[in-house]
């Protein structure tokens, strides 16, 4: 404790203070021997409390540093105009209080990391955030680097204020201290170990500077490493200390699960997208004078596969029959999807069959009995082959809505064929029938999710086979483009927003033209004209 006259001479202290302000002997002046934060704030108190203002209250306490200590000073006024500074040595809150911001600070910037780097599935995103976001608190520049592709390194380098940049660096990561372990997911090397003055001039961005302290930290990932994490200041700044290492991993450890995750996703979308082109029903044209037209909706919006099929398989010879086949798998979604693909392929390799139909339908039907899967389909295939101005057809369905012929005058006929299921008894029992198409005459092959689609006015009726038949009638003389549109396009009008089966449909027309050439067959499922 310390009192002061108005004045500002030191009348009283006790044994504490003497000890802490040697020279603070009664009657020395204040500004000569406390520290100017304390006799600033005696005359400004002095001065208040003679006008009778705020200083005649309880004012708030005042801080400020004495032999390397942070002190509080409490002031409490005599009635004779002395003031009594108490001296608080709040030198360990203060210290508690800066760290409890720091790591508050700290908290808060992995938090919104995390938010930030969780945001985006995509690899380069990541680097740049990382990158960026180290620069911008951790150090004067940061560079995210990812595994090596062949012989090169993928680096995303930042300098603190400024932008990301992306190149391919072709090093070896083993020439710097440090890093080639770190891509290999071994723990960090301390910094003080590492020689800034190693640091090889792709490492360093343009006009960094001299180099003051490097930090190499790997990116660790999910199984894998995803990368490591360069930290670097510059000569003038302070060096890291172990406490921003261990917060530069804490950091690295958000990053790294972050760009995990991305590389895995973009593999993950790789691999799907392959599959997916195998399992996408096939774009169709004309084949050897034929023509072919198809469509496909999933049962979902969101989804691009599901139950239903088809294809169109060029004849090896020109002039035998192309093979259409168009199914339908019992169920929806990926799993029905997949069991597609398979009778697909397993159809493909029946090809030299395919002048038999009940009898590719029976091996078929021996397949699926004997596979894992419980599902049945239902099927038909159709044999197409032109003669003439004509188009000779075979069709065969195997538990499938038998075909639908459109003749030239509108008439709309069923093809007389029926059949059972495929895959759910020991023997698939079919009729096939002959069909002869005219000139711009179609045969349309589709799945009960057409005819099943329900919807109208009340949202509660199906669309039919009677309606489907009447809206066909008016397709007479339609290229098969233009017919396939039309159904697609009427069970779309008919269902609205509503759920709804996956639906497909195929149609086979004989052209109006005359025959002038020969079209070569291509490859599976793609038909040139």
């Amino acid at each position: 404790m310390l009192v002061v006259d108005p004045h500002g001479t030191l009348v009283g202290r006790n044994d504490v203070t003497a000890a802490l302000l040697p020279r603070a002997t009664p009657g020395t002046c204040l500004d000569d021997v406390a520290p100017p934060w304390l006799a600033s704030a005696h005359h400004s108190l002095s001065s208040e409390d003679t006008r009778g203002g705020p200083g005649s209250g309880a004012p708030e306490p005042l801080t400020g540093p004495i032999d390397g200590r942070r002190f509080e000073a409490h002031p409490s006024v005599r009635d004779d105009g002395t003031v009594a500074w108490w001296l608080v040595d709040d030198t360990d809150h203060q210290l508690a209080r800066e760290a409890l911001h720091v790591e508050r600070e700290r908290t808060s910037f992995l938090a919104r990391a995390s938010n930030i780097l969780l945001s985006s599935l995509n690899l380069g995103r990541c680097m740049d955030v990382t990158a960026q976001m180290a620069a911008e608190s951790l150090a004067d520049a940061a560079l995210a680097i990812a595994p090596a592709r062949g012989n090169r390194l993928p680096v995303v380098t930042c300098l603190r204020g400024g932008t990301p940049t992306q190149t391919q660096e072709k090093v070896d990561p083993d020439d710097v201290p440090g890093l080639g372990e770190a891509l290999r997911g071994f723990p960090p090397v301390p910094s003080r170990w590492i020689d800034p003055a190693t640091a090889p001039a792709w490492m360093v961005p343009e006009g960094f500077g001299a180099v003051g302290s490097i930090v190499i930290t790997p990116l660790p990932g999910h199984g894998v490493p995803a990368g490591a994490l360069v930290l670097l200041r510059k000569a003038r700044t302070a060096a890291f200390t172990e406490e921003e290492e261990v917060f530069a991993r804490l950091f690295a450890a958000r990053s790294g699960a972050a760009m995990s995750a991305a590389r895995l996703y973009a593999e993950q979308t790789a691999i799907t997208e392959v599959l997916m082109q195998e399992l996408l029903p096939p774009t169709l044209h004309q084949i050897s004078g034929v023509d072919f037209a198809g469509r496909y909706r999933p049962s979902a919006d969101e989804e691009r596969i599901g139950g239903d099929f088809y294809d169109v398989h060029p004849a090896a010879v020109e002039g035998e029959p192309s093979l259409v086949t168009l199914g339908d798998v019992c169920g929806k979604g990926l799993e029905a999807a997949v069991l597609t693909g398979k009778i697909r392929n397993t159809l493909h390799a029946l090809l030299p069959l395919a002048d038999d139909h009940q009898r590719m339908l029976n091996l078929l039907n021996t397949a699926l009995l004997n596979s894992q899967h419980t599902r049945f389909a239902t099927l038909v295939l159709a044999s197409a082959a032109r003669r003439g101005d004509l188009v000779d057809l075979r069709v065969t369905s195997g538990g499938h809505p038998a075909p639908l012929i459109i003749r030239q005058d509108g008439t709309v006929e069923e093809a007389d064929t029926r059949g059972t299921l495929v895959g759910a008894m020991p023997h698939v029992h079919a009729r096939t029938a002959a069909v002869v198409l005219a000139p711009g005459e179609s045969c349309v092959l589709y799945t009960d999710g057409i005819t099943e689609a329900k919807g109208g006015p009340m949202g509660d009726t199906l669309f039919g086979e009677e309606r489907l038949k009447q809206a066909l009638a008016g397709c007479s003389g339609m290229p098969s483009e233009g017919i396939a549109e039309h159904v697609q396009m009427l069970a779309a009008q008919w269902l609205g927003n509503r759920r709804h089966d996956d639906m497909a449909v195929v149609v086979v027309s004989a052209p109006r033209t005359r025959r002038t050439g020969v079209l070569k067959p291509s490859a599976r499922g793609r038909l040139t004209g």
